[in-house]
């Protein structure tokens, strides 16, 4: 098995988002300190939800703080930005980290972001397929040109070219479709379940014909002295983040945005995922890659909102959970 950190790098009220940045670097050096494979970054915009808009650069300030930890980006949002202009730069850190990069794009959703960056709605709903082909072919070839609806470019050299193959979030059964049909690894976030991930990979794995060990599953993790203790101390914590944060996705039209109740949805998230003692979370995580079939996991370690806090759950999660994750699973 796997397992990596997932840093959404999330603001909690009353911090500054400078702080915030550096605090994400640090949790990378000490996810390498504790033994854990990889740390995902996310991407978000205009908001306290996550406070890092561009997740490349966060990785490369990341990858040059470290030396053997992969590091990758969970995920790069494909729809506002040049699928060429993205390449390059996952180019740039695949040379610059001796091949630990690993570049993860997503759709993205229809909020603001699309108006500001002036990429648009339409390009947001159909043409996501034609920008992954774009920079799939930047990813694959000393050449790169384009003739498509909204990329339309004179073959050009990719400098520096490097031979990368990306990790595509999947929301939705049109991006699963896009991923198995390039033959491209999934990344399955924390909101949903277990069952839910299992049915999402069955539906790939359907398409595709084939089955694909590449698949990565986010998750919250958070390790206590007991469950009970790990649960109440997220309840507690959590929505003081989730109530201002989710309400930063503002939709780029009149729709309305999708209503979330704060407080079931922090129950679901310490219901399902490795939240509670060592033993729960060793169990939580055996229990997924039993389930999905995904055998790497990255854990979103920040719902505490202090430093010092994560930086210990971290190291626990290193000390007691990690170890026996891996022989269990790989006796299994």
């Amino acid at each position: 098995m796997r397992i990596g950190i997932f840093l959404v790098v999330a603001q909690f009220p009353g911090q500054d988002a400078g702080r915030v940045l550096a605090d994400a670097v640090e949790l990378v050096v000490a996810a390498e300190e504790a033994g854990f494979d990889d740390a995902w970054i996310a991407e978000h915009h205009f908001m306290s939800y996550g406070v890092c808009p561009s997740a490349v650069t966060l990785a490369a300030v990341a990858i040059g703080r470290t030396s053997a930890i992969g590091v990758g980006t969970a995920v790069s949002v494909l729809s506002t930005q040049h699928p060429v202009a993205l390449a390059e730069q996952a180019a740039m850190l695949h040379h610059l980290s001796g091949g630990r990069f690993t570049l993860g794009v997503g759709r993205g959703g229809p909020w603001v972001d699309l108006e500001v960056f002036g990429t648009g709605l339409e390009k947001f709903e159909r043409g996501f397929g034609e920008s992954l082909d774009v920079l799939l072919a930047a990813l694959s070839r000393e050449r790169v040109s384009a003739e498509g609806e909204f990329f339309r470019f004179r073959e050009v050299p990719v400098v520096p070219s490097a031979r990368l193959r990306p990790v595509v979030a999947c929301t939705s059964e049109a991006t699963v479709a896009l991923a198995a049909d390039r033959g491209l690894p999934m990344l399955l976030g924390m909101h949903v379940d277990d069952r839910e991930k299992a049915a999402v990979v069955d539906a790939y794995e359907a398409r595709r014909g084939a089955p694909e060990a590449g698949h990565v599953a986010a998750a919250v993790g958070y390790v206590a002295d007991s469950t009970a203790r790990a649960v109440r101390e997220l309840k507690e914590t959590m929505p003081r983040w989730l109530e201002p944060g989710l309400a930063g996705y503002v939709p780029v039209d009149d729709r309305a945005r999708p209503p979330r109740d704060i407080g079931k949805y922090v129950d679901f998230l310490t219901r399902v995922h490795p939240v509670g003692s060592a033993e729960h979370c060793v169990e939580s995580i055996l229990r997924t890659a039993s389930v999905t079939g995904i055998a790497h996991l990255i854990l979103m370690v920040e719902g505490l909102g202090d430093q010092r806090r994560t930086l210990e759950n971290i190291r626990r999660l290193g000390a007691e959970v990690l170890p026996r994750v891996r022989p269990a699973a790989a006796s299994r």
